[in-house]
């Protein structure tokens, strides 16, 4: 499968112009075979670092791509962190022109942060269809304990080998289900933003990436039997998500409430017991599921003007006695200019209609909880590593993990 991302480039509908990076990504049955002819025919050149973790490293010990530098990141308790990231530059040779990350959402997220940090050029080699971050040009980082998206550098090429993706652990395409799957609460929370608050947003973009969510759904049960093609496809679903945030600038297309979610157990509040961590789209996947059963109930509510209240911030020393003070400054940074000011109490209750009407046209939590479950994914919060008592805390405050108008956020102006 070839996708020639430059076609994505250029004046849209919306009225924006969308800026392409990514030049094509191919999608195929022993790529990294093919790296050569591929870095060839797309100009990438110059002096190469192959990053790696000891995992990928091993899969791929037959097809590795050529450079005059490999680096290979120790996998446990691997994290894309201002750690891993010090480790990288530390040992990155100053003349790398061109990096290439061979991993999955890690790997990748540290080399696109190097390549940013060193103004040097990236190319993307999935090994598992786990995320949709490989056309990103953020990287999704946790910063000193606080989830964050980072400035990065977006690929020149991706080059995705399907015989590594489709015999890597079965837990890897089970997240990128579960990434994908939270495609449809981030998308609600876009269209929702946009009538009520008129954030920017663009028919194409929304288009490509419920096209995305729906492919792998359609996957599903060839990943039960293996079948290489929907290995495939939901390689395709991730890449296709990934340009769609490029064609953003942001992750606004893919990450909602349900990513808050995720961004939230990662950080580890104080309030929050973690036992143990999950995979970020294991823990997306969940978060779909929450935020949708809380959706479907708001939803249900014809008429919301008894209920509806004016904005009121979050009290500090709430966010502090809930975060600790590890992370306390870091979430009342982030929302010091909180986006739901700009919602109005009337407005609010106007548009609820329009509202209630984007959450209709979702599936059911109980919809994706079998989709999760056909494959054997997790699909409860137990399974994330936190308790369902946790669920209304969870509900409350993973909305303050990033200032981005979400229903979830807009609970605060529902006295429910």
């Amino acid at each position: 499968m070839f996708v020639d991302s430059t076609k994505f480039s250029g004046r849209c509908s919306c009225g924006r112009e969308h800026d392409m990076v990514t030049k094509a990504a191919v999608i195929e049955s022993g790529a990294l075979f093919r790296f050569e002819k591929y870095a060839e025919r797309f100009g990438i050149t110059g002096k190469r670092c192959v990053l790696y973790d000891e995992n990928t490293y091993a899969a791929t010990e037959d097809r590795h791509p050529k450079g005059e530098q490999e680096l290979i990141m120790y996998p446990e308790n691997l994290h894309a962190n201002e750690i891993s990231t010090a480790w990288v530059l530390e040992r990155l040779e100053e003349d790398v022109e061109v990096i290439i990350a061979v991993g999955s959402g890690t790997v990748h997220d540290v080399a696109r942060f190097c390549a940013h940090e060193r103004g040097i050029r990236f190319v993307s080699c999935p090994t598992g269809a786990s995320v949709d971050g490989f056309c990103s040009t953020v990287a999704a980082m946790t910063w000193h304990g606080f989830k964050k998206t980072l400035p990065a550098v977006a690929p020149e090429v991706v080059i995705a080998d399907t015989d590594i993706i489709k015999n890597a652990p079965d837990e890897l395409v089970r997240s990128g289900v579960g990434d994908i799957l939270a495609k449809y609460t981030a998308l609600a929370d876009w269209k929702m933003a946009h009538i009520l608050t008129g954030e920017y947003y663009c028919e194409r973009i929304a288009e490509i990436t419920q096209q995305a969510a729906d492919a792998v759904v359609e996957s599903l049960d060839g990943i039960l039997t293996g079948d290489p093609e929907a290995y495939e496809k939901v390689t395709y679903a991730l890449v296709m998500s990934g340009i769609a945030m490029q064609m953003m600038g942001n992750s606004r297309p893919a990450s909602g409430s349900e990513h808050h979610v995720s961004h939230l157990i990662e950080m580890g509040p104080s309030g929050l017991d973690v036992r143990f961590q999950a995979l970020h789209g294991e823990k997306t996947g969940v978060g779909s599921v929450v935020a949708l059963k809380e959706y479907k109930r708001l939803a249900a509510i014809e008429g919301i003007a008894p209920y509806a209240k004016d904005y009121a911030p979050v009290p500090e020393e709430v966010i502090r006695d809930y975060f600790g003070e590890k992370l306390a400054d870091s979430i009342i940074t982030e929302n010091a200019e909180d986006c739901l000011s700009a919602l109005d109490k009337q407005t609010l209750i106007d548009k609820w209609p329009e509202v209630r009407a984007v959450v209709d046209s979702l599936p059911s939590s109980e919809e994706v909880y079998s989709l999760l479950e056909k494959i054997s994914a997790k699909r409860s919060l137990e399974e994330i590593g936190v308790t369902e008592a946790d669920k209304d805390a969870i509900l409350k405050y993973s909305p303050l993990v990033r200032n981005r108008l979400t229903l979830m956020r807009i609970r605060r102006m529902l006295d429910l």
